[in-house]
Parts: structure tokens; C-alpha cells; sequence
């Protein structure tokens, strides 16, 4: 039996705004976040309304998470179970700065992170291979406690990317050539272990305006 994940990017936050990456930092959202994850609450009110149901409602244990996801989870009447493996990248001694700081700070690791790279990972932080099959691992138990259900995960720009990445077969190494954006709706459904992507970046709930996980000069988004 399938499962329907809707994964849900946090809304944004001070720090995503001017590039800096959090990683693990737990980061609060920016008014403009609280603002859009209201709005998220509202949307999920109606469809409520209209019929459309969630069975349940997961979260990265990290604040900006746990922000976006209590106010839908409040109005649906719903716990927020909340996940550690849902976390974002830890990026180790990169946290807390932007490229520019990092390129200075630390030149060769951050000309070893230009390469793309899946192996190589920050000072005290976490590769891209590894935070992948982190991701996917703490996913698999969640899908398989709702067969035939709908569940949102309300998560980060990184785990979105994971998700995007598995569905799709793309390589760690590709360049990502698709949106992350705050509080973007994002469909999934499993089924026998795989995954395919109905429907990706939707915020209509803000009128279709979000701002992308990129990060300036870097290969991966800042999260």
C-alpha cells in the first residue's frame, strides 16, 4: 500500500536570508517565517475543510521546524511527533558563517566542497553521503507506521533534497536544478521502497512568492 508524504520546507529565517548556513544551529524563524507558516496553517485549515485529510505530522526536532509545523498541527488537532533523523545537514565548523567567511577560514576545506564531493565533510560535520542515507533512514520507519495514509514531514532544504534526489535517481554529485522554497508543499508518494514526486514547490498559500535554499558560490544550498 502507498504512503503520501507531504515534506514541508521550514519557513524562513534570519540567517536564510543573508546566506549564513545553520546546519544544526537551532535557528528561530524570522517574523516573515512566522508569517508564511501561519498562512501554511490556513491552508491546511481549508483543505481540511474540503475533505483532504492528514493521518499525522512529523517534524525535525529543530526550532525553525517545530515552528512551521505547530500551528498547521494545532488547527488539524493533531501531536507533532518530532524526529531527530529529520534534522538539517550538520555542517560542523561551517555553521554560523556564510561563503565568504568560510573560503577565508578555511580555504582547502572549502575548495574540497567546490568539487561536489559526497564524500567530503566539513570540520565536525557530516558528508553529503552520509547525511543522504541518515535521511532516508530516519524516512523509512515513518512510511512504513502509515500505510495508506497521509503524513506531512516538516523538515529542511536538505532533507527536501535527499527526498528529490532518491525519487528521481539523481546522483549526489548533480547539480541541483530544482526549487527548495520556504514552506513549499512538497508531494511524495512510497510504495515497495520506492518513491516518486507528484507534485514539488508548491506555495500557492503565499501566493506563489518563496525564496529558494541557495547559497551563494557554494554547491549546496545553505539550509
Amino acid at each position: 500500500m502507498a504512503t503520501q508524504v507531504l515534506f514541508i520546507r521550514h519557513g524562513e529565517t534570519d540567517w536564510n536570508r543573508i546566506k549564513r548556513i545553520q546546519g544544526h544551529i537551532d535557528i528561530p524563524l524570522a517574523t516573515s517565517g512566522v508569517d508564511q507558516a501561519q498562512r501554511l496553517a490556513e491552508r491546511f485549515a481549508r483543505e481540511a475543510k474540503e475533505g483532504a485529510r492528514l493521518d499525522a505530522i512529523y517534524s525535525s526536532d529543530l526550532m525553525r521546524a517545530q515552528q512551521t509545523a505547530q500551528p498547521f498541527a494545532d488547527v488539524l488537532g493533531l501531536p507533532l511527533n518530532l524526529k531527530e533523523g529529520l534534522r538539517e545537514r550538520n555542517y560542523g565548523a561551517f555553521q554560523g558563517h556564510d561563503s565568504d567567511e568560510i573560503a577565508l577560514r578555511f580555504p582547502d576545506e572549502y575548495a574540497q566542497w567546490q568539487t561536489r564531493d559526497p564524500g567530503f565533510s566539513p570540520p565536525e560535520g557530516e558528508s553529503q553521503r552520509v547525511f543522504y542515507h541518515r535521511v532516508l533512514h530516519a524516512i523509512e520507519p515513518i512510511v512504513a507506521a502509515h500505510p495508506d495514509q497521509r503524513i506531512a514531514c516538516v523538515a529542511h532544504g536538505g532533507v527536501l533534497d535527499c527526498v528529490y534526489r532518491f525519487a528521481n535517481g539523481l546522483t549526489l554529485e548533480a547539480p541541483r536544478s530544482y526549487p527548495l522554497l520556504n514552506t513549499s508543499v512538497n508531494v511524495v508518494e512510497f510504495e515497495n521502497g520506492r518513491a516518486k514526486v507528484l507534485s514539488w514547490a508548491d506555495v500557492v498559500h503565499l501566493d506563489g512568492q518563496s525564496e529558494d535554499d541557495s547559497f551563494k558560490k557554494a554547491p549546496e544550498a545553505g539550509r
